[in-house]
């Protein structure tokens, strides 16, 4: 039989801890065989791969001078030196990929001289916070501009970020939805017990530690909890530049009794905890540079686990989550209100339980992960040369 068609997809590093979702597309590709291109290999025992199939690239010793010069001086991304775009096409051709993947959207403008070399399409992933970022500098918007006119098409996980790409002005017939899916089998439906027998109602946020996952106003908002339940406890899984900062403010608000700080977790670990609390907690906004959310995978975990989930208007999360029907939303920036809607729900068992029906239902209709690798699957082959294309189709039955 003839080999399957070949895709290429470029991460930095390959791959982060907080990339799981990113893992779970690119190695369950059903038809397509998947070469990764990075410059750096790490976290291999959580992520395995086909070591022949994982493609170093060297790193120029000037990267981090380039970067800097280029962003401080001349307030435009930098792009692949001439060596760089020769040894990249070299090994593309030679794992014969009909087209190269990039993530993310802010990476990509170093790979304007590849888009324009290259007889093979590429696409991009845009996931949030590269929708945004450096926007607000006309070097930048104008490489993202010959981005959306160089390549093919760009992925968004979500409608919020696709409105985005718009009012940037990517053509609206080069955006595509592809949305990142859940392993459902890895998350049974398991809601927590209305009452639990110690006593003790636990709530949980899992991310990583940074300006717009709004860890600080999940501190505030428990903080008004405790007043009502004095034996919750809150787990705040992840790690990140935040990190120093929440541990403090917790000293400072009286609460770090309550508060538990595990560090990332994996997987089954997360499980466990998910499994153990009542509520999940994701209360995003917009920091001041530009980041925002696409949908969190961590919350879309949650709500397949039987979690409701408390999240705010921002992003993606409305495109997940009907208010009132499969989980709550609040403005952002308002511990007050986030604080209302927890203690709402921990006073309520049964409508817990409906919103985490409601949840499940929602996760298995709209965001399971075989579905949503079937629909990047389809994208990478509308694009694709014929002639790569064909070579699966045309094998024996």
């Amino acid at each position: 039989m003839p080999p399957e068609p070949a895709v290429a997809v470029y991460l930095p590093e390959f791959l982060k801890l907080d990339m799981l979702h990113v893992y779970r597309q690119i190695s369950a590709l059903p038809t397509l065989t998947c070469h990764v291109f990075t410059h750096k290999r790490e976290n291999a025992v959580p992520f395995p791969f086909h070591e022949r199939r994982i493609h170093l690239l060297p790193r120029p010793r000037l990267r981090a001078w380039r970067r800097w010069v280029n962003l401080s001086l001349h307030q435009r991304p930098w792009q692949l030196f001439d060596w760089e775009l020769r040894h990249l096409i070299l090994e593309l051709t030679r794992v014969e990929a009909g087209l190269l993947h990039i993530f993310f959207g802010h990476i990509a403008p170093q790979f304007r001289p590849l888009m324009r070399a290259w007889p093979h399409p590429v696409i991009v992933s845009f996931h949030g916070a590269d929708a945004g970022i450096h926007m607000d500098k006309p070097g930048y918007r104008q490489a993202m501009q010959e981005v959306f006119e160089l390549g093919r098409l760009m992925l968004c996980r979500s409608e919020s970020l696709a409105e985005d790409l718009k009012a940037l002005g990517c053509p609206p017939e080069k955006i595509r939805l592809w949305r990142t899916g859940i392993p459902l089998a890895d998350w049974p439906f398991q809601p927590a017990p209305d009452q639990p027998e110690d006593g003790i109602l636990r709530l949980v946020q899992v991310c990583r530690f940074m300006d717009k996952k709004g860890l600080d106003l999940t501190l505030d908002a428990f903080a008004t909890v405790l007043r009502h339940h004095p034996k919750a406890i809150l787990h705040l899984v992840g790690d990140g530049p935040c990190s120093t900062a929440l541990r403090e403010q917790a000293q400072r608000l009286g609460i770090a009794a309550s508060v538990r700080f595990p560090g990332f977790l994996s997987q089954g670990s997360v499980r466990h905890t998910l499994y153990r609390c009542h509520l999940f907690l994701h209360p995003s906004r917009t920091s001041a540079d530009g980041n925002r959310e696409g949908i969190p995978n961590a919350a879309l975990e949650a709500m397949a686990a039987g979690l409701p989930v408390i999240a705010t208007t921002h992003g993606g999360f409305p495109e997940a989550i009907t208010s009132g029907k499969n989980g709550l939303l609040v403005p952002e920036n308002r511990s007050d209100l986030l604080a209302e809607a927890i203690l709402t729900l921990l006073n309520d068992p049964a409508e817990r339980r409906r919103l985490a029906l409601n949840a499940r239902h929602t996760v298995e209709t709209q965001f399971d992960r075989d579905a949503q690798v079937r629909v990047l699957e389809g994208h990478y082959r509308s694009v694709m040369p014929i002639s790569h294309t064909q070579q699966s189709t045309t094998a024996p039955a």
